[in-house]
């Protein structure tokens, strides 16, 4: 008797960042430069995703940060009112970027992509004295 996988194999990210922000074109190229990705295997509510995003839309405003796609994310968001999302991120190599991905309950179909760019922090390295 064959054993079924319990674990399918996940979908290509890469290939489901297609156009829903203007963040997937840099999301797809962090993945392609050795980015970490990960996708959660919980489900959570619309609220809470929703919530998070308008947050941190807020505050990067608020804050003069740049964002991508964010604002396109949270619009996108407001159209899945009360369904269960699924969430992602992608860290770039660099650990600079970090983009954040929202699927349907499933995992099967990515709804938004937004990222942010982090400051460098300065080296410990080149301040330390013996």
């Amino acid at each position: 008797m064959a054993i079924k996988d319990e674990h399918p194999s996940r979908p290509d990210i890469a290939a489901m960042l297609t156009d829903q922000t203007n963040a997937c074109k840099a999301a797809r190229e962090a993945i392609a430069a050795g980015g970490d990705v990960q996708v959660s295997d919980r489900e959570v509510p619309h609220w809470m995703v929703a919530g998070i995003a308008a947050t941190r839309l807020r505050r990067s405003l608020d804050r003069g940060l740049p964002t991508l796609g964010l604002g396109e994310t949270v619009e996108i968001l407001a159209r899945h009112r009360g369904k269960q999302l699924r969430t992602g991120t992608i860290v770039a190599a660099d650990r600079l970027s970090l983009f954040t991905l929202y699927f349907d309950a499933t995992g099967t179909e990515l709804l938004a992509c937004s990222g942010i760019q982090r400051s460098p922090s300065p080296s410990t390295e080149d301040s330390f004295e013996p």
